[in-house]
């Protein structure tokens, strides 16, 4: 990775006085500074607490509900006898 040469990091530092002004410019850094901060002490957290009951969950194994006997089904209806329908490929002849 290439970083920056000294005549670059100069002329970025001259446009941020430009921009935020030298009175402003020690704030933004410690606003951007507090703002990485937070990010990744959010993000170990998150990491941290997703260990912490990773390894609750192998400790503990998952206790299943106690069995239930199964219900005796009723015998499904039996099928009505569907009226005759003509066969819609039959034509009445005409004569």
């Amino acid at each position: 990775m290439k970083l920056l040469n000294p005549w670059e990091l100069l002329i970025l530092v001259f446009v941020l006085v430009l921009i935020f002004g030298p009175k402003r410019l020690p704030q933004a850094g410690r606003a951007l500074g507090q703002s990485f901060r937070g990010f990744t002490d959010a993000v170990t957290d998150r990491v941290d607490k997703q260990d912490a009951e990773a390894v609750q969950e192998q400790a503990q194994p998952a206790q299943l509900p106690p069995a239930q006997p199964a219900q005796p089904q009723a015998s499904p209806p039996e099928p009505v006898a569907a009226a005759q329908q003509p066969d819609p490929r039959e034509r009445d002849t005409v004569l």
